[in-house]
C-alpha cells in the first residue's frame, strides 16, 4: 500500500475545505437573442430570476424598473464605436418560470458597422457568461457569440471574423474547467472524494465513476431522454456532499447504522413537513432520497473494502453534479446544434479540472508528507468529514426552501 495514501498530509484538504461559502457554486447565465433591422436593432434579454436576484442585498426580487436601469447601463449595441441610441420604452415580456424577459429597441448610425455589448452581472459574478444570437434581417445572417467578463463586446456585421468559429469550442472547455475551480460545492464534493480514498486505486474508483456519470449526462441532456429540474439539482448536489461527509464518518466510528438513520430521518422529517406544506423539494424526491442515502451507508458501512461499490455511488453523483448545467441551458432554448458542442466542451473542461484539482492536492500532499509535515488521518478525517457533513447540510436545507 503506498504509503501516501496511509499517512497523508490531510491538513492540506481541511484548508482547502476552510474556503468561505460566500463563493458555493451557482451556475451564472444569461440568454440574448438581437435582431438587426436595419438602422434598428431590436433586443430581447433573458435572465434567470437567481441572477436578478443578485441585485438586492437580501436576494428578494427587484422591480421590473430597477432591472431594466441596471441592464440600460450595461447592455447596448455600438454602431462605429459609438453606443446607439435606446428608443423607450423598455418593454416587459411574458417569461417561463424561473425566467424574466425584456424587450429594448434601438437605434443606430451606421448598421454596416456593428457590435454588441453586454456588461451585465459580471460586476457581481465574474465568471458570468452570456449567450448572444445575433440574427441579421436584411441580409440573413446568423451568428452565435459567448459573452464573458473578458470579452464583452464583439462583433456582429464586420463578416468572417464575427462569426463563432470552431475556436469558441476552447471557451466551452474553458467554462467547464472554471465550473470546478469556482464552485465550491463542487470542489468540496472532489476533495471529499480524496479524502475517503485510502489507496490509489480507490481514487481511480472515484474519478472514473463521476466521468462516467459526467459522460451519462451528456448524452441524456443531448438527447433529450431527460429535462432535469434545475431547482432540485441544486440541492441535490449539496446532498451529495453531506452524504461523502457522512461515509467518512461511517468508516472511521464502525457505526454505520446510528448514521444512517439519522440522514435517513432527517429526510424522512423533511418529506413530512412538505406533505404538510412546509419545504420545497417535493415528499417522493425526499423520500428517495432518503432511502438511497440510508441504504447506501448500511452497505457501504459493513463492507471491508467499499472502493469497488463507490464507483457507483459517483456515477450518481456525476450524473446529479452536471445535470444542473444541462438544465440551464435547456431552459435557455440554445439552438440543439449548438449545445451538442457545448456540451462537450463543457464535460471535458469538467473532467480536465477535476483532474487538476485531484492531481494537484495529491501531489502537495506527497511533498508535504516527504518534509514530514503529518498529522494522524483519523483526526483530520474527523473534522474534515464533520465540516462536509455541516457544509453540505446547510446548502441543502437553505437550496430546498428557497
Amino acid at each position: 500500500m503506498p504509503r501516501l495514501f496511509q499517512r497523508p498530509q490531510w491538513a492540506l484538504a481541511v484548508a482547502l475545505f476552510g474556503i468561505s461559502t460566500a463563493g458555493a457554486h451557482t451556475r451564472s447565465q444569461s440568454h440574448c437573442v438581437w435582431e438587426i433591422k436595419g438602422p434598428e436593432v431590436d433586443l430581447v434579454m433573458t435572465i434567470p430570476v437567481i441572477e436578478a436576484n443578485r441585485l438586492s442585498s437580501d436576494q428578494s426580487a427587484p422591480s421590473d424598473d430597477r432591472l431594466k436601469a441596471y441592464l440600460t447601463e450595461r447592455v447596448y449595441p455600438l454602431s462605429a464605436g459609438r453606443r446607439c441610441e435606446l428608443l423607450p420604452p423598455v418593454l416587459t415580456l411574458s417569461a417561463a418560470a424561473g425566467f424574466r424577459k425584456f424587450d429594448f429597441t434601438f437605434r443606430c448610425a451606421a448598421p454596416n458597422d456593428l457590435q454588441v455589448h453586454s456588461a451585465a452581472f459580471f460586476d457581481l459574478v465574474s465568471s458570468h457568461t452570456n449567450f448572444a444570437q445575433v440574427q441579421n434581417a436584411l441580409s440573413g445572417e446568423f451568428t452565435e457569440q459567448l459573452l464573458t467578463a473578458e470579452h464583452q463586446t464583439v462583433d456582429v456585421t464586420g463578416g468572417e471574423g464575427s462569426r463563432l468559429k470552431s475556436a469558441r469550442f476552447v471557451e466551452f472547455i474553458r467554462m467547464g474547467t472554471m465550473h470546478i475551480f469556482t464552485g465550491v460545492d463542487h470542489m468540496s464534493f472532489l476533495l471529499g472524494l480524496v479524502l475517503i480514498s485510502r489507496r490509489l486505486r480507490d481514487l481511480v474508483f472515484v474519478v472514473t465513476g463521476f466521468t462516467i456519470g459526467h459522460s451519462l449526462t451528456l448524452a441524456l441532456a443531448v438527447t433529450g431522454v431527460l429535462r432535469p429540474h434545475a431547482e432540485y439539482i441544486d440541492a441535490l448536489v449539496a446532498l451529495t456532499i453531506a452524504l461523502i461527509g457522512a461515509e467518512n464518518i461511517v468508516v472511521q466510528t464502525q457505526k454505520p447504522t446510528l448514521v444512517a438513520l439519522a440522514v435517513g430521518g432527517s429526510l424522512g422529517l423533511m418529506a413530512l413537513l412538505q406533505f404538510l406544506g412546509f419545504g420545497g423539494l417535493p415528499s417522493l424526491l425526499l423520500l428517495g432520497a432518503g432511502l438511497f442515502t440510508a441504504n447506501y451507508l448500511m452497505i457501504s458501512g459493513r463492507l471491508r473494502d467499499a472502493g469497488r461499490l463507490r464507483i457507483l455511488i459517483t456515477l450518481v453523483f456525476g450524473l446529479i453534479h452536471v445535470f444542473g448545467f444541462a438544465a440551464d441551458l435547456l431552459e435557455l432554448q440554445l439552438p440543439p446544434e449548438r449545445l451538442t458542442e457545448l456540451l462537450v466542451g463543457f464535460n471535458l473542461g469538467v473532467e480536465v479540472g477535476q483532474l487538476i484539482l485531484v492531481v494537484g492536492a495529491t501531489l502537495l500532499v506527497a511533498i508535504l508528507a516527504n518534509y514530514k509535515f503529518t498529522l494522524p488521518r483519523p483526526l483530520v478525517v474527523d473534522v474534515a468529514s464533520s465540516f462536509l457533513v455541516a457544509l453540505g447540510v446547510f446548502w441543502f436545507v437553505s437550496r430546498s426552501y428557497a
